[in-house]
């Protein structure tokens, strides 16, 4: 079969030597006129590897404008290079634009004129891999094996993403919704593949967990009503009275997005598209929990300063310290001399109170007033502590009453 010869080439061998510099431009621009055409979607030429990139290289396509193919277009099937620059390869013209002219090699995957693997892909529900290109009205341009398609923005993800251009240049997976190979038309969903992979990490994490459990977790957003957590498999919601032992405006007041969590599983409600998961941070103990001081801080009998949380008809809740309130009954102060006092109680004042009872289990304490003699006898209670060992002594002094 015998070679083309470059029509440029023609003209400068014909070139006499004693041409004047000015002449010899004037023949080179005249030279690029010829070879300069219009470039159409589907037309086969032989071009010039200029330069290879990592992810897309250069070629040569006898216009003024260069073409650009996926660098893994030039490897072998054993993914080793194949070609190097300056080798001259068949291609195949994929998309011509003002800015870009995309091509690939003739015989690939990716030619336009091969679309039998994606039309299995549709058929068959098979995830493909696609680059995010460039963000369009609507959507994301996506090219799928090379093809151009058409990615809706509402399902690129499982949520709204809040800058479009994040994506760009990144490589997914993605399910073919719609195929028409007359008229090139793909239309692809990140978002569906994710759902479908979701549902079934769901359905395995379900069969090993149960309400009750106490498990780890990660944080992976917060909002103002609560912090969601991935459960390796799942995800669950943390509402923001259940993050900590003090109230919260804000999720992100008690816990921040990769922080490692341990939670307990409050209830697990199975709708129709995923698994609602509510959990608690607080309830599911370890060191953080308040309540693991009170044996030691607040055994029965100690007086303590503690500050009005609110009041209601049967007694005033009290505030001892973050995560851990009292009550003090209407009947402990009812009938006593700062009675008033009591009535008119505000939330946020200072208010000095009796541990009467603790109920631990239940996470109660039952409050009292104290008087100057039970005051002398809790600093005499507070010296033996300290010779026995603050603990022990806080425990056996603590009375907790079964369930």
């Amino acid at each position: 079969m015998s070679k083309k010869k470059d029509p440029a080439a023609g003209l400068f061998e014909e070139t006499p030597k004693s041409e004047s510099a000015t002449e010899f431009a004037a023949m080179f621009e005249r030279s690029l006129g010829r070879t300069e055409k219009a470039l159409r979607v589907g037309d086969a030429l032989r071009a010039e590897i200029l330069s290879i990139g990592k992810e897309e290289s250069f070629v040569s396509t006898g216009t003024a404008q260069d073409g650009i193919i996926f660098s893994a277009d030039l490897l072998d099937e054993n993914k080793n290079l194949k070609y190097k620059v300056g080798d001259v390869i068949d291609v195949v013209v994929m998309r011509v634009r003002p800015d870009e002219v995309r091509v690939t090699r003739k015989g690939s995957k990716s030619a336009p004129v091969e679309l039998e693997n994606l039309e299995d892909a549709f058929d068959m529900e098979l995830p493909v891999e696609g680059k995010v290109t460039e963000v369009v009205n609507g959507g994301y341009r996506v090219s799928v094996q090379g093809q151009p398609a058409f990615c809706p923005i509402s399902q690129m993800d499982q949520r709204p993403i809040a800058d479009p251009s994040t994506v760009v240049g990144k490589r997914f997976e993605f399910l073919i919704t719609q195929f028409d190979p007359k008229k090139r038309n793909i239309v692809v969903s990140r978002r569906k593949l994710l759902d479908l992979q979701r549902a079934e990490n769901e359905g395995a994490w379900l069969e090993k967990h149960k309400p009750g459990d106490i498990v780890q977790g990660v944080v992976t957003r917060t909002e103002q009503f609560g912090a969601f957590v991935d459960l390796g498999g799942a995800e669950g919601l943390v509402h923001v009275s259940e993050i900590g032992y003090t109230r919260l405006k804000h999720a992100s007041e008690g816990v921040s997005a990769g922080d490692p969590v341990q939670v307990k599983i409050l209830n697990v409600v199975e709708e129709e598209k995923r698994l609602k998961i509510s959990l608690s941070i607080k309830q599911a103990g370890g060191a953080g929990d308040p309540w693991m001081q009170v044996p030691q801080k607040f055994p029965v009998g100690a007086l303590v300063e503690g500050t009005v949380d609110k009041k209601e008809s049967f007694g005033i809740f009290v505030v001892l310290a973050p995560g851990i309130n009292g009550l003090l009954p209407r009947s402990k102060w009812r009938d006593s001399e700062d009675a008033k006092k009591y009535e008119n109680a505000k939330r946020g004042e200072p208010i000095r109170v009796r541990v009467d009872e603790v109920k631990f289990e239940e996470r109660k304490i039952s409050l009292g007033l104290p008087t100057e003699a039970e005051d002398d006898s809790w600093k005499q209670h507070q010296g033996a502590s300290q010779g026995f060992g603050a603990m022990a002594s806080a425990f056996s002094k603590l009375k907790i009453k079964k369930p």
